[in-house]
């Protein structure tokens, strides 16, 4: 039986061989290696006894290949190429140039504030990707794990599953929307003003689906609070809001440009922390992955852009 020479050749040699078949010279083969020329001289000794062949032989001018030295490069030489050009391709990543097909899945108020700036900047970067944006669900973990998503957009989840990672992409600050002319006219109110009203809120798996944030918080400060209305739909809260005089709890992240009829009222307390990260979640697999580290990258400009 012929043995196999591939899986028992350590591949570093030829690598070694290429150089010294290129070059016939042991010391300009060491310059570029980036090695000693001794330890050239050792690795051809390694070549010269796997093959059982001189392989290169001293002349005037250097080194001549033997007839077998000849016959490997002939065989090795392109696809040691063809390997190098591959693997040097691994970090020439370009948008202009990705065609793939990707799933994102955006929490509800993310997706009304982020996806019409992203959607426009990724046609004029990557024209050729194909991304479909989807909601946050409950389901969003499992669809990363089997690669159904590249990622999803939310906030801090503490579901998160082992092989899932969690890179922080941003900080909102948190706020109320109220109608222009609701009887709250100050920039802030307290709590306990807020607590007077009506709350309206997003319902987010992962983070508000049993009871909203906003109504936590007022439970935890013994103050009295009822849900008006509830959603997962931003535009449904927004047309709710524009209509009575419930508060919808938000963040700056929300696009109050987008609404005139809509104005921001601060949160005036010191009694419950007020910031929070919105997260990228990916698979670990794709944690070195060019085109999504681009597409983190591209979410992160665009809501430095965007939150308020």
């Amino acid at each position: 039986m012929s043995r196999d020479i591939f899986n028992t050749i350590d591949l570093n040699l030829l690598r070694v061989f290429l150089v010294l078949f290129q070059e016939r010279n042991t010391r300009k083969a060491a310059e570029r290696l980036y090695v000693t020329q001794p330890a050239i001289s050792q690795n051809l000794k390694k070549l010269r006894h796997f093959f059982k062949d001189d392989l290169f032989v001293k002349v005037p001018a250097g080194l001549q290949p033997t007839p077998v030295a000849e016959e490997i490069a002939k065989k090795v030489i392109p696809s040691l190429n063809s390997m190098q050009s591959a693997l040097n391709e691994l970090d020439n990543f370009d948008p202009l140039t990705e065609t793939k097909k990707v799933r994102i899945a955006l929490a509800p108020l993310v997706m009304i504030s982020l996806a019409g700036t992203f959607i426009l900047e990724l046609q004029k970067k990557a024209p050729n990707l194909e991304v479909e944006i989807v909601n946050w669900s409950s389901t969003t973990f499992e669809d990363i794990e089997s690669g159904l998503l590249l990622a999803g957009i939310s906030y801090v989840d503490e579901r998160i599953p082992k092989h899932i990672r969690a890179i922080e992409i941003a900080s909102v600050t948190a706020c109320c929307a109220v109608r222009r002319d609701h009887p709250l006219q100050g920039d802030s109110a307290t709590p306990q003003e807020y607590s007077a009203y009506e709350l309206a809120s997003l319902i987010i798996p992962g983070w508000s689906e049993d009871m909203p944030l906003a109504a936590k918080k007022m439970q935890a400060l013994s103050l009295p609070y009822k849900i008006g209305f509830r959603s997962a739909y931003p535009m449904a809260i927004v047309d709710v809001i524009q209509k009575t005089d419930m508060f919808f709890a938000t963040s700056n992240l929300f696009p109050f440009s987008n609404y005139p009829s809509l104005r921001r009222i601060n949160i005036d307390t010191q009694d419950f922390e007020l910031n929070y990260a919105l997260k990228s979640y990916i698979h670990q697999r794709n944690s070195n992955d060019s085109l999504t580290q681009w597409i983190n990258g591209l979410i992160e400009e665009e809501l430095k852009q965007i939150i308020q």
